[in-house]
């Protein structure tokens, strides 16, 4: 119900105000599991997937989004309940991995839509980054489940980082053929079969949106541009400490 109340509200908004055209939706099961392999662009994207769905999909998000105290935490958190999220305790001894594998499994038990990000955290720059192999390909070899491979196009652009107020233009979602991997059901274990499931979705999704692909994983992008900037800001500031010793 609450799902339902938010889609209608927060979901009805977005598509009223943002008019996303979408391609394949025919790709969607009526019914049964599937797992929705997404690039991921925009936090908005959590929001503009379901939107344009019929099927509630359940994405995961940090536990610390549901358990923050005060008014506004619970706020948050029924917020995110609202809207499909499910939360993962990033606390054990391997992090926020395990628990997502768990949380997409049952997701695909109950039948339900299960949504990830492979790239696992959004793209810096746009660009297509390397899968991680783990959640996606265990969840779907242990399960048996189609992969769907979703592109998510120009959300980007519509709240780059550091704007509030967002852009209004059109963005779009290409859904893809689901993809059986059956043949390595059982065989989450190996992890070059883990590699090339991975890589296949990733290779999909680079078709449908057409984005650059680059054989890093974004977490090292994001590094490595972070790295860079703080060489930059220090280099500037080498460069005026220089100039005042010399009295220029």
């Amino acid at each position: 119900m609450i799902y339902g109340a938010m889609k209608f509200s927060i979901g009805g908004s977005l598509k009223l105000a943002f008019r996303p055209w979408v391609e394949g939706l025919e790709n969607i099961p009526a019914e049964g599991p599937a797992i929705l392999a997404s690039n991921h662009l925009s936090f908005s994207d959590s929001f503009f997937l379901p939107a344009v769905l019929d099927r509630k999909v359940t994405f995961i998000a940090k536990a610390e989004y549901f358990t923050t105290p005060g008014v506004k935490g619970k706020l948050t958190a029924a917020f995110f309940k609202g809207v499909g999220q499910l939360p993962v305790d990033r606390s054990g001894a391997r992090g926020a991995g395990e628990a997502a594998i768990k949380a997409g499994i049952e997701v695909i038990e109950g039948g339900g839509l299960f949504g990830i990000y492979p790239e696992g955290t959004r793209s810096p720059d746009g660009r297509l980054y390397r899968g991680k192999p783990g959640g996606l390909a265990r969840v779907a070899l242990a399960t048996g489940a189609p992969v769907i491979p979703v592109a998510m196009i120009d959300t980007e652009k519509i709240q780059p980082p550091g704007k509030v107020v967002p852009k209004l233009m059109r963005p779009g979602i290409r859904i893809g053929q689901p993809l059986d991997f059956t043949r390595y059901q059982g065989m989450e274990g190996d992890r070059f079969i883990l590699r090339s499931v991975t890589d296949e979705v990733m290779y999909e999704i680079m078709k449908l949106s057409g984005q650059e692909y680059v054989d890093i994983y974004a977490t090292a992008a994001k590094r490595q541009i972070a790295d860079a900037e703080k060489a930059a800001k220090e280099a500037v500031k080498a460069e005026i400490a220089a100039r005042e010793e010399s009295g220029a």
